[in-house]
């Protein structure tokens, strides 16, 4: 049958729910999103993506796009995402990159290239989940505790400025830090009751949920603090019920690969960006 294209979440998450659920580690990204659109956390017009591999079976491979950002592919067989170009190059006719794992990223952006090896990766990162949770000893001075209403004016300016440090497009940031606070969801490390660093988390979805993001002002760095929110916000994640705690780090950045391994996180797979230009 192939790719079947629809803007309803709900759809969508019915349709490729026992799917994603069975990778819910590797189609984080395409959880976490959908539940976010779901819910109404995000409003942009979402585009989401079904693939079966004949009519009355079930989906066996997603994919999900806010254009005009590029398509996050999830774990699909080669030949779903090259049959997924002519479906998006219909509705997507310049399309600049495509990011999932090494093998279904490539094989989409030769397809859409008509060479092999035709996208250049532009960008890598590693997925974590957490084993045994080591907290850093010892560890630095203060506490970690809920963020609360009253530091919404600084997580709103944290957030802004990590979106900006990881090239991400802008956002409402007040919005998102409301919501994140309201839900219970993000946590700081105090010090003497200054926040001198943040970690939060998304939604505990099919069982699965991810740290992002994790942020100290460049000021504050090298202290441990980053380390140290981010400990309680894996330890409060799983208290809350989460089977895999999970997170992305940038390949390119070696202080935080080797910080979340020290904490007790284990690299499970890679995802880059292709692009075409």
């Amino acid at each position: 049958m192939g790719w079947q294209l629809t803007e309803d979440a709900e759809e969508f998450r019915t349709a490729a729910g026992p799917c994603l659920a069975r990778e819910a580690a590797r189609s984080t990204l395409l959880l976490t999103i959908s539940e976010s659109v779901r819910t109404g956390g995000v409003r942009a017009p979402v585009r989401f993506g079904l693939w079966r591999e004949y009519e009355e079976a079930p989906v066996s491979a997603a994919f999900l796009q806010t254009p005009p950002l590029r398509p996050l592919l999830g774990p699909m067989p080669d030949r779903a995402a090259r049959e997924l170009v002519p479906v998006l190059r219909a509705v997507e006719p310049e399309l600049g990159s495509v990011e999932g794992e090494q093998g279904c990223a490539e094989a989409f952006a030769a397809e859409w290239t008509g060479r092999r090896g035709g996208g250049r990766v532009s960008h890598r990162v590693r997925l974590f989940r957490l084993g045994e949770l080591t907290p850093p000893d010892p560890a630095p001075a203060g506490r970690s505790r809920l963020a609360a209403d009253a530091d919404l004016p600084l997580v709103t300016e944290w957030l802004s400025a990590f979106a900006a440090d990881t090239g991400q497009p802008g956002g409402d940031y007040g919005r998102a830090a409301a919501e994140r606070v309201a839900g219970g969801r993000l946590w700081v490390w105090d010090v003497a009751g200054a926040p001198v660093s943040m970690a939060s988390v998304s939604p505990i979805v099919a069982g699965q949920a991810r740290v992002s993001p994790v942020y100290t002002p460049l000021r504050l760095r090298g202290r441990g603090y980053g380390g140290a929110v981010t400990a309680a916000v894996s330890r409060a994640t799983r208290d809350a019920g989460a089977e895999q705690v999970l997170l992305f780090t940038d390949l390119a950045n070696p202080t935080s690969n080797a910080l979340y391994q020290r904490l007790g996180y284990r690299p499970l797979t890679g995802r880059q960006v292709l692009t075409f230009a």
